[in-house]
């Protein structure tokens, strides 16, 4: 790859997930202290996330890989997120701000596909070449943190800039697109279902009963996920923790720490005990929380920021390398599709409705919430899955490693079936 195009796929990777984590972070702060919404209509405002998490296959799948190169997709939907954005900042009730933020979504989580697709058409050996440019992607979402942090704009009350500094990057990002390397459509007329691209062809993996337990795990663990993703940021401010957004960061610093290590790890563990470890990791995060305070406590609360790595590399990383190993080449992309939708969409979905429901169960009288009582439910939660994990999965084909390997195919009639069970 020569170096100009490197730099210019590791530029946009940084943008990318600046603009993400610019606003999204500090959106239930910004929801409840100055538009004064209820946590529920936080945990609904959040929920746009896995709506467009659904919806971003057929974007994807339908639209950009039939008919259109991928950076001029790319451009046009940051472009239009760019003016979304701004346009939510001038917003001073929910409902408005919520139709507008839905629509900003389900324009962005396809791009999250499209900057991958732009990358691997460039390279030779993804393996090697894409970690070092995808890394830039965590570095801008721990520098827009860093940014909301050193310029106060939590205690200040002035979390609406962070839409703007988000519709800026979003602007840039959308012009910078147009000079990316021609990604012309990946399929010609693209000949896949709905049921490809939704990863449908896989639910055959289904049939081995530990692949199950994994991913009922994973829609699961999903749900105490979307309490941390919503109301940390919150829960720390109100707690009155300085600069939180920026603190938060730390979080994603101790994900690029365990992501180096991970190598390690998987050798010396094997998949259970990796996945076993990263649920185990949410239930300490929780309890951290729940017991933490500023004063004699703040330990714990920066604790629990920094399991953040073992939580999503453990248990997210560790799934998806189980899950394309398991698949074999036929159904690697398809299951990728399936564990996608199915986390991010179904779980969080189902997380985000829980958790506002939660918090607003559990307001205190004289303002503020237990939150001690709150973040027991998602630790609760995390244990009752890590428990169900441990006596249901049996990974029947672990290598001694410990990493799974593809299963045996069979043929039956003109199509390929593979043994699951």
């Amino acid at each position: 790859m020569h170096l100009v195009t490197r730099i210019k796929l590791s530029f946009m990777m940084f943008l990318e997930f600046f603009i993400w984590g610019a606003w999204f972070v500090t959106l239930g702060t910004y929801l409840l202290s100055e538009l004064e919404t209820s946590a529920t209509q936080v945990g609904v405002a959040f929920l746009t996330q896995s709506i467009g998490a659904i919806v971003a296959p057929f974007i994807i799948g339908l639209i950009a890989d039939r008919f259109f190169p991928a950076q001029r997709i790319l451009g046009v939907l940051h472009l239009l997120g760019a003016a979304l954005l701004w346009y939510a900042s001038t917003l001073s009730d929910f409902d408005s701000f919520y139709p507008v933020i839905l629509v900003y979504m389900i324009l962005y989580m396809p791009t999250l596909a499209l900057v991958n697709s732009v990358s691997f058409r460039q390279m030779q050996d993804p393996s090697k070449e894409f970690p070092p440019i995808r890394v830039l992607g965590t570095l801008g979402w721990i520098i827009a943190g860093l940014t909301i942090g050193w310029l106060n704009w939590e205690q200040d009350g002035n979390l609406g800039l962070t839409f703007r500094m988000a519709a800026l990057a979003s602007a840039i990002l959308g012009f910078f697109s147009f000079t990316l390397p021609h990604t012309p459509p990946a399929r010609d007329a693209n000949k896949s279902s709905i049921g490809d691209l939704l990863g449908l062809e896989a639910v055959g993996l289904l049939k081995n009963r530990s692949y199950l337990t994994f991913f009922l795990a994973s829609v699961a663990i999903c749900i105490p996920l979307a309490f941390y993703y919503n109301f940390t940021n919150p829960f720390l401010n109100e707690l009155g923790m300085d600069s939180a957004a920026g603190k938060q960061a730390m979080g994603q610093m101790s994900e690029l720490l365990f992501m180096l290590l991970m190598p390690l790890f998987f050798v010396r563990l094997g998949v259970k005990k990796m996945l076993a470890i990263g649920m185990f990791a949410w239930v300490l995060r929780y309890a951290f929380f729940a017991f933490g305070d500023i004063a004699t406590g703040y330990w714990m609360l920066v604790g629990g920021i920094v399991l953040h790595g073992i939580c999503y590399d453990f248990f997210f990383v560790t799934g998806q390398i189980y899950t394309d190993n398991l698949a074999g080449p036929r159904f690697k992309s398809a299951a990728q599709g399936m564990i996608t939708l199915a986390t991010y969409g179904v779980g969080m979905l189902m997380g985000s409705l829980l958790s506002g429901v939660v918090v607003d169960a559990n307001q205190a009288s004289g303002g503020g919430h237990d939150w001690q009582a709150i973040w027991l439910v998602p630790a609760g939660i995390a244990a009752a899955v890590l428990v169900l994990f441990l006596l249901l999965f049996r990974d029947r084909n672990a290598s001694p490693s410990g990493t799974a390997q593809p299963p045996a195919a069979t043929t039956t009639g003109t199509r390929e079936v593979r043994n699951f069970s």
